[in-house]
């Protein structure tokens, strides 16, 4: 059973020994722990200190990519490596790396496929109390368009089996976190939580430059991931409220005629307006749910793929980037 902990970097050469230092080096059930240093085109020593303090392999980007697309790639990379389970944590050395047995215990033990580290939120100081309102209200609305019970869906501290892993199927390119857990969701995956710690803040979260612009960000993502995987429950939903909007109009067309023996050209123009545009919802909705189920069908032949590619270990030149192992 190999072990990769993945460690997604931005300029965390001041973090990056101390996170490499708390990865526990033998957890019952697992054969081997190894790291990969995902380094988005770091601008101080991150890789050189990385490598001085342990990292086993190392994945460097010519230019900067963002936390998701480093995620997906690191993904791709752990596979290739022949990764049993995978690990992401942060750079920043935010979550303990002790608990790290915590997070994969579940998939050994054959309960689970995907665990996530949920925090304190209410007990962590450096979260202010309007970023502690937008993760509880954030959590509830992602557990509700996933269909899951997970209480901290932007917890990063994140255990996959292989088989969970091949599954992935991102497109965001913003943040990973709300999208795995909604996809996850709609492919049934079994899913855990375990209660984790945390360390102090050492520097301020780089993902966003303020509430607002993070809320807009992660609103507009859940739509987006919500209506890529329920099509045609989002349009048909909208062509049913649309359709009866015009029928309430046109009913009240017909009342205002037959009962002054007048005519009301609004409510008439609103009757054709929302039928048809009801009518062209339900049309996009069965379009979406075929583009849908094609989606699945690539997604299915990307898994098998992955599964073949994943029993070959081996260095990786990519178009984003340069893999390195070792001590090169």
């Amino acid at each position: 059973m190999k072990l990769i902990v993945q460690i997604p970097c931005l300029n965390e050469a001041q973090s990056i020994a101390q996170t490499l230092a708390d990865i526990p080096r033998a957890i019952p059930g697992v054969d081997s722990i190894e790291t990969l240093i995902l380094d988005d085109a770091s601008s101080d020593d991150t890789v050189r200190v990385a490598r001085e303090h342990g990292a086993d392999h190392i994945l460097s980007f010519r230019t900067h990519q963002g936390l998701a697309r480093s995620f997906r790639v690191g993904i791709e990379e752990c596979l290739r490596l022949g990764a049993d389970l995978i690990v992401n944590t942060d750079g920043d050395n935010q979550y303990c790396g002790a608990d790290i047995a915590k997070l994969v215990r579940p998939i050994l033990d054959k309960e689970a496929d995907f665990v996530i580290g949920i925090r304190d939120i209410g007990s962590i100081r450096h979260f202010s109390w309007r970023k502690k309102i937008l993760q509880h209200l954030g959590s509830w609305v992602v557990r509700q368009l996933s269909g899951t019970d997970i209480q901290d869906v932007t917890s990063g501290f994140r255990a996959f089996s292989r088989d969970a892993a091949t599954k992935l199927d991102l497109v965001t390119d913003y943040t990973h976190t709300i999208e795995t857990i909604i996809a996850m969701g709609k492919v049934r995956t079994a899913m855990a939580q375990v209660q984790i710690g945390t360390n102090p803040a050492t520097r301020e979260s780089r993902l966003f430059p303020t509430h607002f612009h993070y809320v807009a960000r992660c609103g507009t993502d859940m739509i987006r991931i919500y209506v890529r995987h329920e099509p045609l429950k989002v349009f048909v939903g909208m062509g049913l409220a649309s359709g009866a909007f015009g029928l309430l109009s046109g009913v009240y067309y017909w009342i205002v005629r037959l009962s002054r023996d007048g005519r009301s050209y609004v409510a008439l123009a609103l009757f054709s307006l929302f039928l048809l545009s009801g009518l062209l919802f339900v049309i996009l909705g069965f379009l979406g749910d075929c583009i849908a189920a094609n989606r699945r069908m690539l997604s299915n032949i990307t898994r098998h793929i992955r599964k073949i590619e994943s029993g070959t270990a081996g260095q990786r030149d990519s178009e984003t980037g340069e893999a390195a192992t070792g001590e090169d």
